[in-house]
């Protein structure tokens, strides 16, 4: 190491260890209406956004507009036959608050076809990166080269009214959602098939679309992924993506920018980018005991990741105490249409033992799994087998959430976000003062 790292390392490493003590020994001490422990965890459970959209419960999990999951199943409008909802609706529901006819939802794919040309420089950015670049970091690039297209930056480079900033972040955001599928299946089908690429299809709704231009154009693949980019949403405003939205967002940077921010956060390995690594743990699994493991096989190998110091992925959960819906929701999906399949059936075994083996190491306060134990399945029983790509699938879906979100921080004017962060010396001050005065 240079000399400069040696000095940080000399002093960061002691530190970080007597921040841990102090912050054991001190961790329900109030700092007004927080604690110590609040402060360094996180700040998980302090209320301090405003977030419509959605709400998440430790027990009963998320509710868009109030709704729960099933019942946005039942309740929102689907292409006539079938069985699962249209993102669209919830987009819908998330910006107005109600739930939206058919003809509502066929507005917004009319609306959307009409924006959804990609403009071609876009493209050349993509084709100028290595096919090696992760797929994650082609889409904040694509996102950053659409941000050309920003009719707020434009409006507010001339000068704008306040109480016009939602509407033009309205107009940048269905744009956004317009093009954000076909530069998705652009780059899955430059990164994996030879830059093959498949035209849209304006006939197919908006998820049925992108299925259509990943290539794989099968019936039940459009009904999952209708059914994925619905639940994969939206999950209240803390969470990474949706706080890094909100975040760059009030400093008044345009959806396009604020959207690229968020994706950087979902491309990491505890938020987003959990879906890849539960696929790579359970193929890892199977390399080692089999295709076909029975509870116990499973059981062992998930105490020989703990032993190893490793997480079991998917599994736990900042907020949730209970087993995801949006697991659950994959759950039911996969017994109607895969129930044979023999990765989804190991899914279910791991479902059985994990929870119990988790809660007993008495260390982690939500051993249910959540939506990223069970969607890479799905897709790999489509042919989807590319791993990497899945967190772009999970970054379309967001996209709705998140960007709903910022046309209502613009309408109600929410200020730019800055909490008061202090030192640990300031730390140390406090604590003796409380304890001095107790």
């Amino acid at each position: 190491m240079g000399n400069l790292k040696e000095k940080f390392a000399e002093k960061a490493m002691p530190l970080a260890v007597e921040i841990r003590n102090f912050v054991k020994e001190n961790a329900n001490v109030a700092l007004g209406e927080f604690t110590v422990e609040d402060v360094y965890a996180g700040q998980k459970g302090i209320i301090g956004l405003l977030t419509e959209t959605s709400l998440l419960d430790s027990n009963e999990g998320i509710r868009f507009r109030g709704y729960s999951i099933p019942e946005l199943r039942q309740l929102l409008p689907k292409v006539p036959g079938g069985t699962e909802p249209l993102p669209e609706g919830l987009f819908y529901l998330m910006l107005i608050g109600e739930l939206p006819t058919y003809d509502d939802v066929l507005e917004i794919q009319a609306n959307w076809a009409a924006r959804s040309e990609v403009p071609a420089h876009v493209y050349a950015a993509l084709d100028a990166m290595p096919i090696t670049t992760h797929p994650m970091t082609q889409l904040t690039m694509a996102i950053m080269a659409l941000q050309t297209e920003s009719v707020f930056a434009k409006a507010y480079r001339e000068g704008i009214n306040k109480k016009d900033y939602w509407s033009y972040t309205y107009e940048d955001v269905c744009t956004l959602l317009a093009r954000l599928p076909l530069v998705a299946a652009y780059i899955y089908r430059r990164t994996y098939k030879n830059g093959e690429h498949i035209p849209a299809d304006a006939k197919l709704d908006w998820a049925a679309n992108f299925a259509h231009m990943l290539g794989i154009d099968q019936n039940e693949f459009y009904k999952l992924m209708r059914l994925y980019l619905t639940i994969h949403a939206d999950h209240e405003g803390g969470n990474v993506s949706a706080h890094t939205t909100h975040l760059v967002g009030s400093a008044l940077s345009d959806p396009y920018l604020s959207l690229a921010a968020a994706m950087n956060g979902l491309a990491g390995p505890l938020h987003g980018l959990a879906n890849q690594e539960v696929i790579r743990w359970i193929f890892e699994m199977i390399e080692e005991i089999g295709h076909d493991p029975s509870e116990e096989d499973i059981a062992s190998y998930i105490q020989k990741t703990l032993t190893e110091g490793k997480v079991v992925p998917g599994y736990g959960h900042a907020v949730l105490r209970q087993t995801d819906p949006r697991f659950t929701a994959q759950q039911e999906f996969a017994k109607t249409y895969m129930p044979d399949d023999k990765l989804v059936n190991i899914v279910w075994k791991i479902y059985k033992v994990a929870p119990q083996i988790l809660e007993n190491t008495g260390k982690i306060k939500n051993p249910w799994p959540n939506v990223d134990a069970h969607s890479g399945a799905l897709l790999l029983h489509y042919g989807l087998v590319e791993a990497d790509f899945y967190t772009v699938m999970f970054g379309v879906s967001r996209a709705l959430g998140v960007l709903a979100s910022l046309i209502w921080d613009r309408a109600l004017g929410l200020p730019i976000e800055r909490p008061k962060s202090v030192t640990y010396d300031w730390m140390k001050k406090a604590v003796a003062a409380k304890k001095a005065n107790a």
